[in-house]
């Protein structure tokens, strides 16, 4: 019976979700001057990279099997991808650019990508929040006074 526990803990384990993994390569990278960083996976938009996902124009693939290159700022990924209704798989080089862009092959295609610059999280401006009343926990917890 013990064995039999074993087994199906050592299932189990197979069977749990791999936990997300940023690569070097995380970020937002537009080709070209005309490439808009705040449309991602749009045409004429950019392409992003997180937690090991790529994300392009209506599809997106997860990045697995890295690989990296040796004596070059490079990693080659099996690549799971799907969209438009379809599902495949293909093999991409991820290289630094000179420039901290990004180079990327895949079989047959290189292409060359500026990166974007970071966004901030987008924050309420402070005169969108007039008029609005907050609330601070008591000491119980509890919701108190609000607070102008």
């Amino acid at each position: 019976m013990r064995g039999l526990w074993t087994a199906v803990g050592a299932l189990m384990a197979l069977a749990a979700p791999v936990a997300a993994q940023s690569t070097a390569f995380d970020g937002a990278y537009k080709l070209g001057e005309t490439g808009e960083c705040g449309k991602v996976g749009e045409d004429g938009g950019a392409l992003k990279i997180a937690d090991g996902v790529f994300y392009g124009v209506e599809s997106q693939c997860s990045m697995l099997a890295p690989v990296n290159v040796r004596d070059m700022d490079a990693v080659l990924y099996d690549m799971k991808c799907s969209g438009e209704g379809d599902d495949w798989r293909a093999r991409a080089l991820f290289m630094r650019a000179a420039d901290g862009g990004l180079i990327m092959l895949w079989n047959g295609y290189a292409f060359q990508y500026s990166r974007c610059p970071d966004v901030p999280a987008r924050k309420t401006p402070a005169k969108d929040l007039q008029g609005i009343s907050i609330r601070e926990p008591g000491p119980d917890g509890a919701g108190a006074a609000a607070a102008d």
